[in-house]
């Protein structure tokens, strides 16, 4: 649901009238009533409860990211065009993502055509990009020693200091079964065939898109994958397909995802739009046991002290996956460590290190990626923490992330200070009764 927000304010633009005026001014930004109003709106349908004074807290952060702008521009801090077309484009096509493709779902809701909205949205988000690139080089620099970790450990209050549960820290080793000879030419001779009934017979690509490729997600729009720029296709397709002339179909092309024919159907600078019809080659039986017999002989080695854990996972495991850069540790996407809470873990790899000692590997077992393909891997239990109160011995790499967010948190506030005196500020009288402004309109802050 969170990316239904991305584009929210246009949203509630399209569904109320705010009668708009001019309600802050940060040097030489403006401040509208209506931007207080729309992020009021979105949090109110988020939580019914809200505090009475909410809109100035609001306004404060508006007012905070309005003066990073301000200085960005003073400072002529630079935001490509494409930048900004870039994030402008992976935003439409995560929301597009979550409702299925359904371009008239996506109208409907936010009440304008996919490109309307870009239009109207483009301006904030290059904003955004700037205000965040200032911010960010205004805390580039900022660190904390050992010393301050600990003290800002030391700060804590007994009671105040957080509660961990029970944490692992997991490695892996992935394996892809390999296809074999003969199921990789019949997916060539069916793609051929395809091929030659669209160049040769004359049938409908997108026809045959709907009814042959084993992408589903782009099969049902025949094959269609909109438009794109450089970087987000696998290599060989990309090469590929920036090599056609328009309505030209490609010869089959391989990936890692199978086999493709595609069909350049405009392009637009370095914008291209494509569609393809993919063949993937059927894993059998048989590829699977060879897939599995493999792991389980790098195993061994790994048992035998025949070779690390390190140098299995540079020899063996998926270059593909993320913990293969990673020394084969896998990191947490929710948190961005390598730290799992347990209750955390998918089922398969929770019943698989449930009984294991830390230092242990697993036998190989089977699952599927994200886009359903079967894959092996082994696990070794790195490390395993017990529920206990937070503590420099076990978690000082958590801590010492916490100190230097409070330590960037308190040179942005006193950078805010510093500039708030050296710029024009004007806050509209509506909102006098906010203490949490004062500072903006140069008052002492109240105690």
């Amino acid at each position: 649901m969170m990316l239904l927000c991305t584009f929210a304010g246009i949203a509630l633009r399209a569904q109320s009238a705010v009668i708009d005026k001019v309600v802050g001014t940060v040097g030489g930004e403006l401040v509208l009533l209506s931007e207080v109003e729309e992020q009021y709106a979105l949090m109110s349908a988020q939580n019914s409860k809200l505090p009475k004074d909410i809109r100035c807290n609001i306004l404060e952060g508006i007012l905070s990211s309005k003066l990073l702008l301000n200085q960005a521009k003073l400072d002529s801090v630079e935001v490509a065009d494409e930048e900004v077309e870039s994030q402008l484009d992976a935003r439409i096509e995560r929301i597009l993502a979550y409702m299925n493709n359904d371009v008239s779902q996506f109208e409907t809701y936010y009440g304008q055509t996919i490109s309307e909205v870009k239009e109207q949205f483009r301006e904030d988000l290059r904003s955004q990009i700037l205000a965040d690139r200032m911010r960010a080089q205004i805390m580039r620099d900022v660190s904390v020693t050992p010393s301050e970790v600990k003290a800002f450990f030391r700060n804590i209050p007994r009671d105040s200091l957080p509660y961990f549960n029970a944490e692992v820290e997991i490695g892996e080793i992935v394996h892809k079964p390999k296809v074999n000879a003969e199921e990789r030419q019949k997916a060539i001779d069916k793609l051929t065939e395809i091929r030659q009934r669209i160049v040769e017979g004359g049938e409908d690509f997108a026809g045959l898109a709907q009814k042959y490729s084993d992408d589903r997600g782009s099969a049902r729009l025949g094959g269609d994958l909109g438009w794109s720029k450089r970087g987000k296709f696998v290599p060989e397709f990309e090469a590929a397909a920036y090599n056609l002339d328009q309505s030209e179909i490609s010869d089959l092309v391989e990936s890692e995802f199978g086999f493709h024919i595609i069909q350049l159907l405009e392009r637009r600078g370095n914008s291209i739009h494509v569609r393809h019809i993919l063949v993937r080659p059927r894993i059998t039986d048989e590829d699977l046991r060879l897939a599995r017999a493999h792991l389980d002989s790098v195993r061994m080695l790994i048992l035998n002290d025949s070779i690390t854990f390190s140098l299995a996972v540079k020899r063996f495991s998926d270059k593909n996956t993320q913990s293969y850069n990673n020394d084969g540790r896998v990191v947490n996407p929710m948190v961005g460590n390598t730290f799992f809470e347990v209750g955390d873990l998918d089922p398969d790899v929770y019943f698989t290190i449930d009984t294991m000692k830390v230092g242990g590997i697993s036998a190989p077992y089977e699952f599927a990626d994200p886009l359903g393909e079967p894959h092996f891997r082994i696990l070794k239990l790195m490390s395993r923490t017990a529920p206990h109160r937070a503590s420099l011995e076990l978690d000082y790499s958590k801590i010492q992330r916490a100190a230097i967010e409070s330590k960037k948190s308190d040179f942005i506030d006193k950078w805010v200070r510093e500039k708030i005196d050296d710029t024009f500020i004007y806050i509209d009288p509506t909102y006098d009764n906010c203490p949490v402004l004062d500072i903006w309109r140069g008052k002492p802050v109240r105690p």
